[in-house]
């Protein structure tokens, strides 16, 4: 009969994120994650399948919640501009230490880039997502004469995206907060309507 498991699973996989995030792939080993879990190495097969597995599992968790805290802070204010704004200044954790990890999808890009197809399709639908969601709030926002009207809204959507991912390595490199705020207004004044 078998043992049933002595940990709880979230919390290990909240530990395993962490890791992974602040360290990344290559540079965490399997005793790094075991430890870190609390958690024997057959454990660690048994419940996740192995580092690879484990780390595909926590990036998909991690990329489902920040892209649902993404779309709530873009969707919550009434205007349009202001969800942009929402949505880039709230890339600066107020946290020292999460702050300085950037984000994990970013981090994970930056490790892989294209070669890892699993990884990318992983980033691909989040981006599309995400894509999707800022075209929307940016065409809203051109039509209540938030957002300047002779530009493409698919443009548009890259280039708050290219923000987001700019502000976030700004992030990892140690940025501060209110620089980070800066920066995130003055890509919004770039698509202000005049």
């Amino acid at each position: 009969m078998a043992r049933p498991r002595e940990f709880d699973r979230d919390e290990a996989l909240d530990r395993a994120t962490e890791i992974f995030w602040d360290r990344g792939y290559a540079a965490t080993s399997t005793d790094d994650l075991r430890d870190a879990m609390g958690i024997g190495r057959q454990s660690l097969y048994n419940a996740f399948g192995g580092k690879r597995q484990l780390y595909m599992e926590v990036l998909a968790r991690y990329q489902v919640n920040s892209v649902e805290a993404h779309l709530q802070r873009l969707q919550k204010p009434e205007s349009a501009l202001e969800g942009i704004r929402a949505l880039l200044r709230g890339l600066a954790a107020g946290d020292d230490r999460v702050r300085s990890m950037g984000c994990f999808g970013v981090g994970a890009v930056a490790e892989f880039g294209s070669k890892d197809s699993e990884l990318s399709d992983m980033s691909a639908k989040t981006r599309t997502l995400l894509m999707q969601r800022l075209e929307g709030r940016l065409r809203e926002g051109q039509r209540q004469g938030e957002i300047k009207p002779d530009l493409d809204a698919g443009e548009l959507a890259r280039f708050v995206m290219l923000s987001m991912t700019g502000l976030q390595v700004a992030a990892r490199a140690g940025a501060d907060v209110q620089g980070m705020h800066q920066m995130a207004d003055f890509a919004v004044a770039l698509i202000k309507s005049d």
